[in-house]
């Protein structure tokens, strides 16, 4: 969709260069720049969009609470059962 603002902002600025009216050629400039910033922003909107990480694999307080535990208890049971170095 971003692309579609792109080639419509193109087409105003288009139609400001071919008008002989002041008044034309103001409202196709602005509408140009409007176009534009808007598929710009789209497009960011969109890598921004497909470069984020999912919010439902990040790791709650309580998982990770859980997750430490577990790993100081294998920390624990692994530094009791070697034998002694000499």
């Amino acid at each position: 969709m971003p692309w579609v603002y792109l080639l419509l902002a193109i087409a105003a600025f288009g139609l400001a260069l071919k008008t002989t009216s002041p008044g034309l050629m103001a409202i196709g400039l602005m509408a140009a720049l409007g176009l534009l910033i808007v598929g710009v922003m789209g497009l960011l909107a969109r890598r921004l969009d497909n470069s984020s990480r999912d919010v439902s694999s990040m790791v709650d307080p309580a998982e990770l609470r859980r997750l430490r535990e577990q790993a100081e208890a294998r920390k624990l049971a692994a530094s009791q059962s070697e034998p002694p170095a000499r």
